[in-house]
């Protein structure tokens, strides 16, 4: 009785002190699709959460460096959880992803607040407001509600809910709980960000954990490695989050509770407390993350340099089929053999079987892709984005037959096949001599990647 008691008050104190946001219509405590979706965003900002600037001092340990007047959204994680709360999905989309902004044409993602906000801002002074924290409210509220449309709109969900965090979030939290365990692949050095890391696992808090989320440059895949990097710090931070350790210490809970209440922001009339029974019995392995599908990562726009090209078709059908929810058309039907451009890499360690397979495959009517080593693995396997299976089937009957799967990590239009040990070559299918086959040295790496076990909250991964 005791420790409920205490855990009660302990709620009531956070959710008596957030700061709230009027940018949710109608929130549902149950939504009526069966699920509820909630935007997760990092905004860069240098204020707290009521709207105080940040002090020199502080804007310093977190390499901050001088606003551009731009209020930009860096981090966008969009969270599916059904309503009987025991398995949750986490999406994130690339800050750089090039989509239509409603009322603002097609820009990146991570600028749709900013745009919204900076033309609310001049029609409410036009208007004749005046008052410098009415004008921040307001004009904030109208950025978030246009982010917010612009992720229903590509992702094809309906947001119930909303929650910001600026950069002092992740300082004060990570420091409040003990810090978060990760690992890195290989050891990093970044001056932009501050990032300077050693290989394999390690505890970070503080201005680390934001070096940590914040790093692109050098890594090999730029900003959706860094998408990575803040999927494996979310999911650490949700299994320190739900361990007895930290809910079973009040030091360590308040310490929390203070900092989500100065660096979060949640949309007005959500029932938290009410979300945290329907999540009581929620445990680190049932919280899986993922990224939408990319088409181009390196697209060049007209206005806005370099950005993530994304299909929203497809990324309506990705979030579809991750949430367990097959589209109603099913799978698109394939095209042409023409039409499909076919990656294929060497994971089996026999020397010179992925550029065998891929001149069978030219010689059936394919396009060839890439054609290199891989990370080894022990089955053979067709990866293709999600919604393209019949492309993928096409493929796998092609080289002889393989297992079909989806994977966000294969660019639209593409089929990867990956070779493993267990492939056989078949003198029918192929249409060219077969080559002697003499064992190689181990495969390297290779990006894209090859398919991953899922990161989740149960576990640390290991990531560049």
């Amino acid at each position: 009785m005791t420790a409920t008691g205490y855990a009660w008050a302990v709620m009531q104190g956070l959710v008596n002190g957030l700061t709230v946001t009027d940018v949710i219509a109608e929130p549902n405590d149950l939504p009526a699709d069966g699920a509820r979706d909630i935007l997760l965003v990092g905004m860069d900002s240098r204020t707290d959460a009521q709207g105080n600037p940040l002090s020199e001092e502080m804007l310093a340990k977190l390499r901050a460096g001088v606003s551009d007047g731009a209020l930009n959204t860096d981090t966008l994680i969009l969270v599916h959880i059904p309503n009987d709360g025991k398995k949750a999905v986490a999406i994130s989309l690339p800050r750089d992803s090039y989509v239509d902004i409603p009322g603002f044409g097609k820009h990146k993602i991570n600028s749709a607040y900013a745009r919204a906000k900076l033309a609310a801002r001049d029609e409410l002074q036009q208007q004749g407001v005046t008052d410098s924290r009415e004008l921040e409210l307001r004009s904030n509220q109208e950025g978030a509600k246009t982010l917010i449309k612009t992720v229903e709109e590509l992702t094809g969900a309906t947001i119930d809910n909303y929650a910001a965090i600026n950069l002092l979030g992740f300082y004060d939290i990570t420091q409040a709980i003990g810090g978060v365990d990760v690992c890195l692949n290989k050891a990093v050095d970044d001056s932009y960000s501050g990032a300077k890391f050693n290989a394999g696992p390690q505890t970070i808090s503080g201005f680390q954990a934001l070096a940590f989320v914040r790093q692109r440059h050098g890594l090999l895949r730029g900003d959706l490695d860094r998408v990575v990097r803040q999927q494996v710090f979310m999911a650490g931070l949700a299994r320190k989050v739900l361990s007895a350790g930290t809910l079973a210490d009040p030091a360590r809970l308040n310490g929390l509770i203070n900092a989500v209440q100065k660096s979060v922001v949640v949309n007005q009339g959500w029932d938290l407390i009410g979300f945290a029974q329907q999540l009581q019995g929620l445990s680190g392995g049932q919280i899986q993350f993922d990224t939408i599908p990319v088409v181009n990562p390196e697209y060049d726009t007209v206005e806005d340099g370099q950005a993530v090209q994304v299909d929203p078709q497809e990324v309506r059908q990705f979030v579809q089929q991750l949430n367990g929810v097959q589209p109603s058309k099913g799978s698109a039907p394939a095209p042409d053999a023409g039409e499909i451009t076919v990656d294929v890499l060497n994971a089996s360690g026999v020397t010179g079987l992925a550029g065998q397979v891929a001149e069978s495959l030219v010689q059936q009517g394919f396009v060839q892709g890439e054609v290199d080593n891989a990370t080894a693995r022990s089955t053979t396997v067709v990866q293709v984005p999600a919604g393209q299976e019949k492309a993928g089937e096409k493929v796998a009957d092609a080289i002889g037959g393989a297992e079909v799967a989806t994977d966000s990590s294969v660019p639209a239009g593409h089929v990867r096949v990956l070779l493993a040990p267990d492939y056989s070559p078949d003198d029918s299918t192929s249409g060219v001599a077969q080559p002697a086959m003499q064992p190689q040295a181990p495969p390297v790496a290779q990006q894209p990647p090859t398919q991953e076990p899922p990161i989740t909250a149960q576990g640390v991964t290991c990531v560049n």
